[in-house]
């Protein structure tokens, strides 16, 4: 099995290159001049932009071959004191950069929504919100010029204190979102409500990839191994590459990483990740995984990344392909 791994949004060792650069919205409030202000706005989401591929060609230095966009590239986009604001036209010349980068060096790059973003939701404005902002997400990845293969994901959202009629809701609005949308979204179990056995069963109904988070699926789980119902998830990608118009080569199952920051406080996330845990997992659905893809979801992002390739291939059965990569027998 191959695994490649990957890592979030921003990196600890390149310096001055956040890609999340903001303005409050009480700050733009004030500003005399709104045109102005719009401007100002541009100029930072482009900064952003190109912080992002500051980042990409770190992590092509690195072979680092996945990778998460921030959700904060365009700050306030989506604010009602924005309303009618839409800044793809004035910023196309770096999205289409950013995503010529990423098809040239075959990257693979997603979005995960903020977790306000929720279709589980029995409030109207909520729904209406969180559907605004899945289509500013997808708008982003086509501006990139990305196809398909680039997600966006989200989780199930909350429960209500129904989770049937949670999940019940989810399933009735997914068929009613734009197909730009519907093409690009993946789910994910979390750690609280909808375990990965209640998030797989809606996926497989639905037809979307499921990611399986491995850490939350320690912390919220029916009793079901993860390698128990790994062969239903991977199977959820599959049917989503028979999807794909154009390029047909496969889309590794993707999963996440990250590790309990302490006993007391096993949802939150440790600067770095345990080897253990995750090769355990990765040793189980080897024989029958040729390829998958690691987010790593570490509050050290890229250094964890390093530290995790330093140490797995000191591992029995694994070699390393890249400097981001490894082999492992199955």
């Amino acid at each position: 099995m191959i695994v490649r791994f990957g890592y979030v949004a921003m990196s600890v060792s390149v310096s001055n290159a956040s890609p999340s650069k903001t303005m409050t919205a009480t700050h733009f409030a004030k500003l005399a001049d709104r045109e102005a202000a719009v401007r100002k706005l541009e100029r930072i989401a482009a900064e952003n932009l190109h912080n992002t591929l500051r980042l990409l060609r770190h992590n092509r230095a690195y072979d680092i071959h996945v990778f998460r966009f921030s959700s904060k590239l365009v700050p306030l986009w989506g604010h009602e004191l924005l309303e009618g604001w839409n800044p793809l036209d004035a910023l196309a010349g770096e999205f289409a950069e950013l995503g010529e980068y990423v098809r040239t060096h075959g990257m693979r790059t997603s979005f995960h929504p903020d977790h306000f973003t929720v279709l589980t939701t029995p409030r109207e404005e909520v729904l209406k919100s969180s559907i605004a902002d899945l289509g500013r997400h997808s708008a982003m990845l086509e501006a990139m010029g990305l196809d398909e293969r680039a997600k966006c994901n989200i989780h199930m959202g909350g429960t209500y204190g129904n989770k049937e009629a949670a999940s019940a809701r989810f399933v009735q609005r997914f068929p009613q979102l734009d197909e730009k949308i519907r093409s690009r979204l993946t789910l994910e179990n979390d750690d609280k409500t909808f375990t990965a056995a209640e998030t797989l069963a809606v996926c497989e109904e639905l037809g979307i990839p499921m990611v399986l988070d491995i850490h939350h699926h320690q912390v919220n789980n029916g009793g079901e191994p993860a390698s128990g119902l790994w062969p239903r998830i991977r199977r959820t990608w599959e049917r989503a590459q028979e999807s794909i118009s154009g390029d047909k080569s496969p889309i590794p199952p993707k999963i996440h990483a990250s590790s309990p920051k302490s006993d007391k406080d096993i949802r939150a996330h440790a600067d770095f990740v345990e080897a253990g845990a995750l090769l355990g997992f990765l040793r189980e659905i080897a024989k029958d995984t040729p390829r998958l893809d690691v987010m790593l979801e570490a509050k050290q992002k890229d250094a964890s990344l390093f530290r995790l390739m330093e140490e797995l291939p000191g591992e029995p059965g694994i070699r390393r392909v890249d400097q981001a990569t490894i082999e492992l027998e199955g």
